[in-house]
């Protein structure tokens, strides 16, 4: 049997702004309609939450809990997407005078994104209208931009290739199938995702592309890189990790005991974790990218450096990237 032919990098472009055109979307039109959030639904679906490790929560305490998360995670985003958009242009200007297919793709790309922060900045505005006082976003979007953007184009590519994944398990495998969520909620996600489907299969181009211009010791170099930028978001998470935790306990009507306060700290960090670092790098397709690109040795030094974020519990995921058109 002849093997099917593989799309050539090219042609990935060209899908990718069919896609971009075709499902193109404003925020207020198609994802925002006017509405508000009900504060009666929770944000998060709870295999984002993690809200099992936490069963001495009450109905109204497990609700909070997920509106505070999703707060959050639509602020992660609008902070991630930030330097994103800054350096898809970067690498947009290698296009720019020869590949007009992959430019435009990366133009669409760098437009699109900065569309998503506006739309978790409508977000942010919408949750703090009907949540109560005391909730705190701590990072600084530029100033995370600007020390990411310190690093090598393959570190950077690398995280942004993970977290552009990690948009599309999330939805697929968390918050499509849970009824129980905010209508509002979930269709940001669902807009958002379908973009962002197209947005990782350029990451993808672009960090082999880069990665193939680079040799073993700038890739040596580059994987410092990842691992302080891993490093950066993982103290950024402790950080928002407890002041959400905080947040939550300060807002319950009643005082847990101080070993329930300890898990909730605990649970949200591992939550946070699992979110943004864990549930990126140990989805198979980014696993593939990866190991196709580095050393066995490298690999081993990535590995156990990223060791200690890794939660004893498997999350078992699947390959949400298969026969799909977001259209659909």
């Amino acid at each position: 049997m002849n093997a099917v032919p593989q799309p050539t990098a090219q042609q990935r472009y060209a899908r990718c702004i069919e896609v971009s055109r075709r499902i193109r979307w404003d925020i207020d039109r198609d994802v925002l309609r006017g509405r508000r959030f009900d504060p009666s639904h929770k944000f998060m679906p709870d295999g984002l939450t993690e809200i099992e490790r936490l069963p001495f929560l009450e109905s109204a305490e497990r609700l909070l809990m997920s509106q505070i998360q999703g707060r959050t995670y639509a602020n992660m985003f609008g902070l991630i997407e930030r330097f994103i958009g800054a350096k898809m242009m970067d690498v947009g200007r290698d296009h720019a005078l020869s590949d007009q297919t992959a430019f435009e793709a990366i133009v669409r790309f760098t437009d699109e994104e900065l569309k998503h922060q506006e739309l978790f900045r409508r977000v942010e505005a919408l949750a703090a209208d009907v949540m109560p006082y005391g909730y705190r976003f701590i990072a600084n979007a530029d100033d995370v931009a600007a020390f990411v953007l310190t690093k090598s184009t393959w570190a950077i590519l690398a995280l942004t290739c993970c977290v552009e994944i990690v948009t599309q398990v999330h939805y697929r495998e968390s918050m499509e199938t849970d009824g129980s969520m905010s209508p509002l909620f979930k269709d940001i996600f669902l807009f958002h995702w379908k973009e962002e489907s197209q947005h990782a299969i350029i990451d993808e181009l672009e960090w082999m592309r880069e990665d193939s211009r680079i040799d073993g010791k700038e890739r040596d170099d580059a994987i410092g890189d990842l691992i302080d930028l891993v490093g950066a978001i993982d103290g950024m998470l402790q950080a928002q990790a407890v002041a959400d935790a905080q947040c939550f306990l300060a807002l319950l009507d009643r005082a847990l005991s101080e070993d329930e306060e300890a898990r909730v700290h605990a649970g949200v960090l591992d939550a946070y974790r699992w979110q943004y670092i864990v549930s990126g790098i140990d989805e198979p397709r980014f696993e593939k990218l990866l190991t196709g690109m580095v050393s066995e040795a490298q690999g081993e030094r990535l590995g156990a450096a990223l060791a200690g974020l890794r939660r004893r519990t498997l999350h078992c995921g699947t390959d949400v990237f298969a026969a799909f058109d977001p259209a659909e």
